[in-house]
């Protein structure tokens, strides 16, 4: 009897403290919709700091936003070209297109430009360090759910890239 007690009294409490959770509060909200994120296995760690992040912002806000706006979303029709033949900036927010290129992509994009893919974005080479550069995709992605950022990852991995600690976020 006090050996099934033993394993009761341990079991009732994880359910009653799992019944009394607040339940699941993992969605992804865009401009005009949210939607519930699927579960998905969490990566222990983002290859970015916080730290990196913060600095990030400052930058895209000098830099990137006038074009992509001031929280990543982008033009609304950025899959249509305009009257130049040239694509509109996307968003960078996790709801379009980036998060299918890996990082060394994303990071070339933003140090020659965007001409090369079809776009009209400048190259930043003259006015962001490489530094710099990863601090802006930290931003971006930190807007990532877990869901985009944990496929990104998996793509990143299966394509053969493995993250690497740069200068800024050692």
């Amino acid at each position: 009897m006090k050996r099934k007690l033993l394993i009761i009294l341990p079991l009732s409490i994880v359910i009653f403290i799992t019944g009394c959770s607040e339940g699941d509060k993992n969605t992804t909200s865009t401009k005009n919709k949210v939607e519930p994120v699927q579960k998905a296995p969490l990566v222990t760690k983002r290859w970015y700091t916080f730290e990196q992040a913060v600095k990030g912002n400052q930058l895209f806000q000098t830099n990137c936003a006038s074009c992509h706006k001031s929280d990543a979303s982008g033009a609304e029709n950025w899959r249509k070209t305009d009257a130049n033949g040239k694509l509109p900036p996307p968003p960078l927010n996790g709801t379009a297109h980036a998060w299918h290129h890996p990082l060394p992509i994303m990071r070339r994009t933003v140090y020659f430009g965007g001409a090369p893919v079809g776009g009209s974005m400048p190259g930043f080479s003259d006015k962001l360090s490489k530094d710099d550069i990863d601090s802006v995709l930290a931003w971006v992605q930190s807007h990532w759910s877990d869901e985009i950022y944990n496929m990104w990852y998996r793509k990143n991995i299966k394509t053969g890239y493995t993250f690497k600690r740069t200068k800024s976020n050692q």
